[in-house]
């Protein structure tokens, strides 16, 4: 008997099998004997043939059309599949044919049925990759689509927040430009008022910031800038917030502090303002914060560093994203600058955007976060040394200075 007469002889029997042990339910079972007998006619033309590449189409059939179930995890079903029809060949042969036409057909199978796998696990890894990519696909659209989202009602609460404040600021300042001066005790209630207000219009000004620079649209009005005059108004701005927390802050010279820098001057105050408050709230009391810099080709780099509690390696990135808050939410406080208060999570953001808007660039540096022995951390601000306005009538006007 040869190795063809011998499966002929197996097959009825061997696909009965399979389909027992393999195939569930009627409806399933019915289609399932259409696939199998498919199977086994490009197993017998291969056998015929020597040529195992008969399956292949099969066998790619049926790798593509899992289920999604199937790709999320457990083992590849095809190749599962093939290995049971590999055992089971095995048994039929062993029961129905001799020792030596059941070594022969099985000798001769085994080629096909290894080629079978084979390319089998090629295909369900190639489905597995398609798979995964259009999921991590579908899944970066919906992030796109969340931080649009979230992008989209910070500029419209902003902007909806923006009016009714402004009313009620100057509604507050009239009420206490009517008031009799002896009523002490009214004033201080509108004062409180007038500087909850305040605090509040600032919160909404960061948003409409905020939003300006998620959507690229944050407009520099470019003028002259030095940054020692812009670091010497911080210092005055800052000093009764520092004598406050018992702070010394430290300005030494530096290459490059005198160098005109062609700037928003508002926008950069901004940006190195967010820096040093953000020093300020995570350096204990009695501590010191110092900024310096260098002189660098064609930039000027200012760092600002502090003796504070540092930064966890993993969050030095995370910091500057918008929102972003460390530590337990809990135990959030809204003070502005007390030691580890809370805050919306804009301020480093928008100092970041601001200086990206300038050409530049703004990271931080810390060995660690420690609340005992207080590594500190340092930013980094690196602003193009010289670069002329937009505007030729305005580069003309300042080509002199």
């Amino acid at each position: 008997m040869n190795v063809q007469k011998s499966f002929t002889h197996l097959r009825p029997l061997l696909q009965k099998r399979v389909m027992v042990v393999l195939a569930r339910g009627s409806g399933v079972r019915e289609n399932f004997e259409d696939q199998l007998t498919r199977f086994f006619e490009l197993l017998e033309q291969a056998l015929v043939s020597g040529d195992a590449d008969w399956m292949d189409p099969l066998l790619q059939e049926w790798s593509r059309t899992r289920t999604e179930t199937d790709l999320e995890g457990g083992e590849h079903n095809v190749t599962a599949l093939l290995k049971q029809i590999v055992t089971l060949t095995l048994d039929a042969a062993r029961e129905t044919l001799g020792p030596e036409e059941a070594l022969e057909l099985v000798s001769a199978l085994m080629p096909i049925y290894l080629h079978g796998i084979e390319r089998v696990l090629t295909y369900e890894n190639e489905s597995r990759t398609a798979y995964l990519t259009t999921e991590l696909e579908q899944m970066k659209r919906n992030e796109a689509r969340l931080d649009q989202s979230k992008t989209n009602f910070v500029a419209v609460a902003a902007h909806e927040l923006k009016t009714p404040l402004t009313l009620i600021e100057g509604y507050t300042t009239m009420i206490g430009e009517l008031l009799p001066r002896n009523m002490e005790n009214v004033h201080t209630l509108v004062q409180g008022v007038y500087h909850g207000i305040h605090r509040l219009s600032a919160l909404v000004n960061d948003m409409l910031d905020m939003s300006l620079i998620d959507n690229n649209l944050l407009t520099l009005n470019i003028q002259p800038v030095w940054l020692n005059q812009t670091i010497k108004m911080l210092e005055a701005e800052l000093a009764p917030t520092l004598q406050q927390r018992r702070q010394t802050l430290a300005v030494q010279a530096f290459n490059g502090s005198e160098e005109m820098l062609f700037a928003d001057p508002a926008r950069l105050q901004q940006a190195l303002r967010n820096i040093l408050i953000n020093a300020i709230k995570f350096t204990p009391d009695g501590g010191a914060i110092t900024i310096a810099g260098r002189l660098l080709p064609g930039f000027v780099e200012v760092t600002i560093s502090d003796t504070g509690i540092g930064i966890p390696l993993e969050n030095q990135d995370s910091i500057f994203e918008k929102f972003g808050q460390l530590g337990d939410v809990a135990l959030h406080s809204s003070g502005k600058t007390k030691f580890k208060g809370g805050g919306p999570g804009m301020g480093l953001p928008i100092a970041k955007g601001i200086i990206e808007a300038h050409g530049g660039s703004l990271w931080a540096e810390s060995p660690g976060y420690d609340e005992l022995t207080c590594p500190g951390s340092t930013f980094h601000a690196l602003l193009p040394l010289r670069r002329p306005p937009d505007n030729p009538g305005l580069a003309q006007l300042f080509e002199s200075l």
